[in-house]
């Protein structure tokens, strides 16, 4: 009893969790759910559109939000992971119940599921856009965007790829520890190896364990895809170059320069506060001695920025230093669409209007930041979006604009590992 009790407490806290994130678009990840209930949650959402779509083939009137979201959970239990029919069925009944959802709820569940166990999976529609966007839990407007960008094989495998569980990868604070060391110590020997500073943690180890670990309190490892890598590659680092990571948080990239060179000097800076603070603690358990953490408003109090709201504690990046910086890297704010099967609930925010807003903000912040940089300088602009709106539109406006900038060398790692994050980076070099 005592098992059913600690699965009932698990998916009971996933549905809370799924609910919120539909009422008022809550982070899945920022929820502290244990590891069965982030991986129902998130699956639940990344599949979305489908198990809608699904439901609707099973009920004649659709239930209330609380309802459609347990059903949810009981069909991606039973169609999408090794939960035995009967234990899917049986525990979405008791959800029902512990949720006072009412007797009349319990009863429709438990004739739904076992409909939908005898019907089996729905079919779908013939129309092509329209049967990739319910297959894959992709809104219509986004996959159509992406049939006239990439051709309909490329958009069909990136809206395939937005299911995918991704990898998980350990970045090695190399100034603490080596990969082989850490990788015997945490229990991944054998595991892949990339940069001599990355590991690839297993499909089927635990990273509950991991993150618990004493190695990780100590500051020799934390989480990290490798795209973050590539990225910084093309700010071509030399020893004792005053850096600055402009929109720095949750501070992964500035903690990677600041473990790969000691002699850099590093800015690390964000215009949210609590963030902020999440980076300072970053710094103080990678035991990073070449890294100062600010609150600052790259934009400098730009008319209407989002940026600029809150509190007035923050710096105006152009008060906060003097003198010029070697490098800038420069991760703006964006849509998430290279990372959709990391973060699911991004694809059902955006709109093509939000993409257009943000492909603003991203400019402005663009021409505010480059500002600072020294001529002979490097500043590289990222985002984790291939979108063309939110990269080769912008950086070719700005070079356009600023003829002062030219382009040096781009990456889009996504596409050549699909083990790596989709991110799009360009280096631009003040001459």
């Amino acid at each position: 009893m005592l098992l059913l009790d600690e699965s009932l407490k698990e998916r009971m806290d996933a549905f809370r969790v799924l609910v919120l994130w539909q009422k008022d678009g809550s982070f899945i990840k920022e929820s502290g759910l244990s590891p069965f209930a982030m991986e129902l949650a998130l699956g639940v959402c990344r599949r979305h559109l489908y198990l809608q779509y699904f439901l609707k083939t099973l009920v004649k009137k659709t239930p209330s939000l609380e309802v459609c979201t347990v059903l949810e959970m009981g069909l991606f239990q039973m169609f999408f992971t090794e939960v035995p029919d009967h234990a899917a069925v049986a525990t979405t009944v008791e959800l029902i119940k512990a949720a006072s959802l009412g007797e009349g709820s319990a009863r429709l569940v438990n004739a739904v599921l076992h409909a939908a166990r005898k019907s089996g999976l729905p079919a779908l529609p013939p129309q092509k856009v329209r049967r990739v966007s319910i297959e894959n839990s992709v809104p219509e407007w986004l996959v159509r965007r992406w049939f006239d960008i990439y051709g309909g094989t490329r958009a069909e495998a990136l809206a395939k790829a937005t299911l995918e569980r991704p990898a998980e990868w350990i970045r090695v604070n190399l100034q603490k520890t080596s990969a082989p060391v850490l990788a015997q110590k945490l229990g991944l020997t054998g595991a892949s190896i990339l940069y001599d500073r990355y590991i690839q943690v297993p499909a089927d180890a635990k990273l509950k364990p991991i993150l618990e670990s004493e190695a990780f309190a100590k500051g020799e490892f934390s989480m990290q895809n490798p795209s973050a890598y590539e990225v910084v590659k093309l700010l071509d680092l030399k020893p004792g170059l005053k850096v600055w990571d402009a929109c720095a948080a949750p501070g992964g990239k500035a903690a990677l320069m600041a473990e790969m060179d000691s002699s850099l000097e590093i800015l690390a800076s964000d215009v949210s506060e609590s963030r902020v603070l999440k980076m300072h603690d970053l710094v103080d358990r990678l035991g990073l001695t070449n890294v100062r953490v600010e609150c600052l408003d790259v934009l400098g109090g730009v008319a209407g920025s989002p940026a600029r709201r809150g509190s007035e504690q923050r710096t105006r990046a152009s008060e906060g230093e003097a003198s010029p910086f070697d490098r800038i890297l420069l991760d703006v704010p964006c849509s998430n669409m290279g990372v959709i099967a990391r973060r699911p609930e991004s694809v059902y925010r955006m709109t093509p209007e939000s993409i257009k807003e943000l492909a603003e903000l991203q400019y402005k912040i663009l021409q505010a930041a480059s500002a600072r940089l020294a001529p002979g300088g490097i500043l590289v602009y990222a985002t984790c979006s291939p979108d063309p709106e939110e990269t080769t539109k912008i950086v070719n406006k700005f070079v356009k604009e600023n003829p002062e900038f030219e382009k040096g060398e781009s990456v889009f790692p996504g596409t050549e590992d699909l083990r790596f994050d989709g991110f799009f980076a360009q280096a631009l070099r003040r001459k």
